[in-house]
């Protein structure tokens, strides 16, 4: 191992050594210690850097990765020099922290661990996310980045990254997840979400269930802070589309923006009637935001942007798919694109999931496409045990074998699609997809 390989490895141990929710059963979420007290202190320390350039902040359930990276592509085209903080990573941890679309390199996070460590020594009980996404707003101060996209963790009120005072807040479609924290109505769920609302800032928000919508236009009311709605305030259309990619114009019937004006048609890499929504949930929130930026540029940065693991083809036959599904919402989004891209072809789906996820109901969205589940187990410590799942599938009504580790299930779904051309999809898990996503490139690269 290179000597920048062993100091890389030695900052993500320094960032593991704490307190990482993100591999802790659900039951010790729902009491964790969440307050902002301990980042404000941080952020003050360290010079709060994080006040040094415009930010868009977007929450959500579904969809605000999505949202993100397509504002962030499109300030990049419109030749902004731009930080994305996303999470959680599929390959890498860099990609949690990335400039006009690339990772920050390790020799910049080893760096950065290094100048952050005596602040995060001064103060008690910090988290890994937490120190992660000061390391993001640090990095975006030290390498000059003059716009930035923060997604929020988890929920919105007392995320790590709600320490900032954005040039807009979005607020991408809502739907039931991580319930032992964020609450188990839709309406508690919004509340949450809600709490990245500022004062005077103005509000921008995928359509929404009216329990959710009524939450949120209620607490945008009260913090004076303007409410706009796709759907409403600007209206999408799709075009056509193609495993290439999709089109669809936007037209805004707010006044202010030009009343009943058709937006010029946009097309963007990635699939299904959802993203489309996410497009113009992150073209309202481009507009909105006061940021000096054309629908031309909106334009080329949306037909360029990257988001893998997303309904990503990375094999058209037999079809290979990789997506990052894993609520009852997200499933039947995903039986959706796969009727409008690949209508009447079954599925052999390599699945696992998390401990806290409705898995009867992902299993009851998808049962119709599902030939074969394949169940797997990332190397996760939240990951349920394959047994666990095929009992569930069982009960579910769908033919399941359990296949570990996640080499062992790829192989064996590729396997089973190349004696019928069914397609092979991962989904279920960030986790699981991501090692799927791991081993399809060794498998391409060794071809």
């Amino acid at each position: 191992m290179t000597e920048i390989g062993k100091q890389y490895n030695a900052a993500l141990d320094y960032l593991y050594s704490f307190v990482d929710y993100s591999l802790k059963h659900s039951s010790e979420l729902a009491k964790a210690d969440f307050n902002l007290d301990r980042m404000f202190a941080l952020m003050e320390s360290l010079g709060n850097p994080q006040k040094k350039y415009p930010i868009i902040h977007v929450a959500g359930t579904k969809g605000k990765g999505s949202v993100s990276a397509l504002c962030a592509w499109g300030l990049q085209a419109a030749g902004y020099k731009v930080g994305l903080y996303t999470s959680p990573h599929l390959l890498d941890y860099t990609e949690r922290i990335q400039i006009n679309g690339e990772p920050i390199s390790h020799e910049q996070l080893v760096e950065l661990v290094e100048e952050i460590k005596p602040h995060v020594a001064k103060i008690e009980k910090l988290t890994t996310f937490e120190i992660t996404t000061a390391l993001a707003f640090m990095a975006f101060a030290k390498y000059g980045v003059n716009a930035a996209v923060f997604e929020v963790g988890l929920g919105g009120r007392l995320d790590a990254t709600n320490v900032i005072t954005p040039k807009v807040s979005v607020i991408t479609s809502l739907s039931y997840d991580h319930m032992a924290v964020l609450g188990d109505t839709l309406a508690k769920i919004a509340g949450e979400k809600a709490g990245i609302i500022k004062e005077g800032v103005p509000v921008v928000s995928s359509p929404q269930k009216d329990e959710a919508l009524e939450v949120l236009k209620r607490i945008a009311s009260v913090k004076n802070s303007s409410f706009s709605l796709v759907g409403k305030d600007i209206k999408f259309t799709a075009l056509e589309s193609s495993l290439d990619g999709q089109s669809f114009s936007l037209e805004r019937s707010n006044p202010s923006m030009g009343s009943g004006q058709v937006v010029q048609t946009f097309n963007i890499p990635l699939l299904g009637s959802h993203q489309i929504v996410n497009a113009a949930t992150a073209y309202l929130a481009l507009k909105t935001s006061e940021l000096k930026i054309t629908d031309e540029q909106i334009r080329k940065g949306f037909s360029q942007v990257q988001w893998p693991a997303r309904f990503d083809v990375v094999r058209r036959d037999p079809p290979v798919i990789l997506d990052s599904a894993h609520n009852q919402d997200s499933f039947e989004k995903l039986r959706e694109t796969l009727e409008q891209y690949f209508p009447g072809k079954p599925v052999y789906l390599i699945f696992g999931a998390s401990e806290d996820k409705n898995i009867p109901g992902m299993f009851a969205e998808m049962k119709s496409k599902i030939k074969k589940i394949i169940i797997t187990r990332a190397d996760h410590p939240r990951a349920l045990e394959a047994e666990v799942i095929q009992k569930l599938a069982e009960q579910a009504g769908v033919e399941s074998e359990g296949v570990s580790p996640v080499k062992g299930a790829l192989a064996r779904a590729l396997e089973l699609s190349a004696k019928d051309g069914s397609i092979v999809l991962s989904a279920g898990s960030m986790f699981v997809t991501a090692e799927v996503m791991k081993e399809w490139k060794l498998l391409n690269e060794s071809a």
